[in-house]
């Protein structure tokens, strides 16, 4: 009698199906990606080109919310604490395309009339100039007035080397744990990262922010939504020609010959 064969696609159908809607919300998951990054980088131009206002009090700083304020451009003056000057290893910064190669952003302690204190990041200083003896004309004295954008601590990961505080050297910008080594406070619980005045021979270098960020969601969405899509007209490909199989005959079986027993 002939024996039907067919291919069991029913039972590969959850886990296809499962597949697929993975990819869908991953698609989708990008979308929504999409609109947070266009929102974000449209909050981003608008503060960094707005004029500058004057600097948190000390009394505000703890009601800062720093989804509304991250990135708002401040006047402020304020006297360098040179002597308490930190630097920060660079790594490419998105924010400064003007900066490349390797070297520190420069952290120094500025005194408020306060007396309380705002870690400002005064700009980038190349290899090799990363002792203050080499660029004395920088190390500017008395009250100055700083322009820049209110930024606050960077996180760490698995993969951020330790700081070397016998080194003066951080790898993350986080200014109250310079502060804490190098005992500032009252802190503000924001740095400021300057982009004037530019100091005589030009280093550090400062430098007005940019907003260049990476939008790509689109593109990553499209393609889960097409390997969504192909996913689903390869399984209905298979389960339809496995359904419309010809069915199979068993091969016969041989019969004993009497004689060969």
């Amino acid at each position: 009698m002939p024996a039907k064969r067919r291919r069991p696609w029913l039972s590969l159908f959850p886990p296809a199906a499962l597949a697929f809607a993975l990819l869908m919300a991953l698609g989708t998951w990008q979308i929504h990606r999409k609109a947070w990054k266009e929102g974000l980088i449209a909050a981003l131009t608008e503060r960094l080109a707005a004029p500058p206002s004057a600097l948190p009090a000390q009394g505000m700083w703890t009601t800062l919310d720093r989804a509304s304020e991250e990135y708002r451009r401040v006047k402020f003056r304020a006297v360098f604490d040179h002597g308490k000057e930190a630097l920060v290893y660079a790594a490419a910064s998105t924010f400064r395309p003007d900066v490349s190669g390797v070297g520190y952003w420069v952290f120094t302690p500025a005194r408020l009339a306060d007396r309380s204190y705002v870690m400002v990041d005064r700009g980038f200083v190349p290899e090799g100039r990363q002792d203050p003896s080499t660029r004395p004309s920088g190390q500017t004295s008395g009250s100055v007035e700083i322009v820049g954008a209110m930024r606050w601590p960077e996180r760490g990961n698995w993969f951020s080397p330790a700081a070397e505080p016998k080194h003066n050297l951080w790898f993350i910008r986080d200014q109250l744990a310079i502060a804490k080594v190098k005992d500032v406070h009252p802190v503000a619980p924001f740095y400021v990262e300057q982009e004037s005045p530019v100091p005589p021979g030009g280093l550090p270098q400062p430098g007005k922010l940019a907003v260049r960020l990476r939008d790509a969601h689109l593109q990553y969405a499209l393609t889960w939504y097409g390997l969504a899509i192909v996913l689903a007209v390869v399984f209905a490909t298979w389960a339809f020609k496995s359904s419309h199989k010809v069915p199979l005959e068993e091969a016969p079986q041989p019969s004993r010959n009497p004689r060969s027993l």
